[in-house]
């Protein structure tokens, strides 16, 4: 064979498409993604403000998109002020429930024993309704501030519990008897085999437990009051449903859902950024 067919056997193959790879790739992933809910989006509010329309139904009845708009306008700084103070007590409820909850996790983790005594008052402590422990939450923390936070940490403190400890028991049997093989000690398997194991179910624990922290601030200032502070939503919307506004209760609650869909986000870049090297349901997948 002469030796300028072997030279160029060896040359390697350039795709002439892959300039055009990533153009491709952006729109395939926009159509996929995001496309689908502009379209949905699009539908339902032209939808919404057509019915009250065609009905000819009162404001204070159905307010049209466009009469949620203008009153969340209107009435900007009260809006505003309202989601900063949710924004706050859902923050740090949350942040509660995410410490004391995954310390408790690894507290039951730790011993049998202490999971099966411990774990079914967290059971029976989350099948109670907010408001029959409500008046014993304003009489212990005061109304206002204190009581709010405690019934957003209350709320969103279970799904932390439940999905970390189930995380840390179902650790491979393989590895845990690798670990067992290398004398490893009982809180050596925890740290460096039990808690980077159970780290999906934890992410999955933190998303619920963001989204229902909002809740739990909102429900929390329906049943502990502000105490003569700064109201939050939750106040505003009784408050404005009070005075038939309709209108901005609906700006309100719409407001509710976006700082759920925040926080939501926000943990989900967490767990890509703690998941993302190693874990599939993280892992960036081609189209």
């Amino acid at each position: 064979m002469p030796t300028t067919t072997i030279q160029q056997a060896k040359k390697p193959v350039v795709s002439k498409r892959s300039p055009q790879r990533k153009p491709q790739l952006a729109s395939n992933r926009f159509t996929r993604y995001f496309l689908g809910p502009i379209i949905a989006f699009i539908v339902f509010v032209s939808t919404w403000q057509l019915i009250p329309l065609m009905l000819d139904i009162p404001h204070y009845i159905l307010p049209k998109p466009t009469d949620v708009v203008a009153s969340a306008a209107s009435q900007w700084p009260l809006l505003s002020e309202a989601v900063s103070v949710t924004v706050v007590v859902s923050a740090i409820g949350f942040l509660l429930s995410a410490v004391i909850g995954v310390g408790i996790s690894i507290l039951l983790a730790s011993s049998k024993v202490i999971e099966r005594s411990i774990y079914p008052y967290a059971i029976i402590l989350q099948t109670l309704p907010v408001v029959a422990i409500a008046p014993i939450i304003v009489i212990w923390f005061g109304a206002g501030f204190n009581a709010i936070v405690v019934v957003s940490f209350l709320i969103g403190f279970f799904p932390i519990v439940s999905n970390t400890l189930m995380g840390l028991n179902s650790v491979n049997k393989q590895m845990d008897e690798l670990f067992s093989l290398y004398n490893a000690s009982k809180w050596q398997k925890m740290w460096r085999l039990r808690v980077p194991a159970a780290l999906p179910f934890m992410m999955a624990g933190l998303k619920i437990s963001a989204t229902l922290s909002i809740v739990g601030a909102i429900v929390g200032e329906y049943v502990a009051g502000v105490g003569g502070g700064k109201g939050g939503i939750g106040y505003a919307i009784t408050v404005a449903a009070i005075q038939v506004n309709t209108s901005f209760i609906f700006a309100l609650a719409i407001c509710g859902a976006i700082l759920g869909i925040g926080f939501y986000l926000a943990m989900s870049l967490l767990s890509k950024v703690v998941l993302g090297s190693w874990h599939e349901s993280s892992i960036k997948q081609d189209l």
